[in-house]
């Protein structure tokens, strides 16, 4: 049985690695007719970086197709993004729970912020989160919660999710002071870890929260979002495994 488990994450991962490498390939291959057309011989290093971090290119393979054309890549501009973003991401890991920043990451990254809304509609105002840990590959969310859900409550839950993936609704930021964040409605652990300033990241009507990203541009990137299981963590604590796929 739990070999069964292994082979089916693995052929799920191997799928998903496939769907993304056939997207970049397609998106890589427009960027490169583009500068054919226009005259120019080198692929911008911000592109090569995106190939990179949004569909898991090598440098070496976007250097390699594009060498197939007769094109170069602004490799100094490739390394100077790459070393900016892996800066980035040494601050915004400690406060957002995110091991890595992927683009499965940064999915499940917003896929919480649409849990915690629907565990505060389905269950109560009464829940905050507790903590969180996200990995490419799954997201934990601990909430404030006296008991365990029932399966209505999961499914609920779990449809309140899903329906906000499923609008497309845009997800915007906003640097305000902390203190008309307080008021205009965000929700947040509210206490000296913020500064003067913070970034709100606002989901539509489903979800308004202090954080410091990153995010998904549009809710429809996230997929299919799948609770695993829900189980106690502590007193008055509890904690939802899930997956988007």
């Amino acid at each position: 049985m739990f070999e069964l488990v292994i082979a089916s994450e693995l052929h799920r991962e191997i799928d998903r690695f496939h769907k993304s490498l056939a997207k970049g390939s397609r998106m890589l291959e427009g960027e490169l007719a583009t500068l054919l057309d226009s005259g120019a011989r080198t692929l911008p290093g911000q592109v090569a970086f995106r190939m990179f971090d949004t569909f898991g290119f090598p440098i070496e393979l976007t250097r390699e197709v594009a060498a197939e054309k007769g094109l170069e890549v602004d490799l100094d501009g490739f390394h100077a993004r790459f070393e900016e973003h892996r800066a980035k991401s040494r601050t915004e890991r400690a406060a957002s729970g995110l091991a890595d920043q992927s683009a499965e990451s940064v999915r499940y990254h917003t896929a919480t912020h649409l849990l915690q809304a629907a565990l505060r509609q389905v269950l109560g105002p009464h829940v905050q989160q507790k903590g969180s840990h996200i990995t490419s590959e799954r997201m934990r969310f601990d909430f404030s919660h006296p008991k365990a859900m029932t399966r209505e409550e999961i499914a609920a839950t779990e449809t309140l999710v899903q329906e906000a993936i499923d609008r497309g609704i845009d997800v915007t930021s906003q640097v305000m002071p902390y203190q008309e964040a307080m008021t205009s409605g965000a929700i947040g652990l509210f206490d000296d870890r913020y500064g003067n300033e913070v970034s709100v990241y606002t989901i539509g009507d489903v979800s308004k929260e202090l954080c410091s990203g990153p995010h998904v541009a549009n809710t429809r990137e996230i997929g299919r979002f799948t609770i695993e299981k829900e189980q106690a963590v502590g007193a008055g604590v509890r904690r939802i495994r899930a997956t988007v796929s």
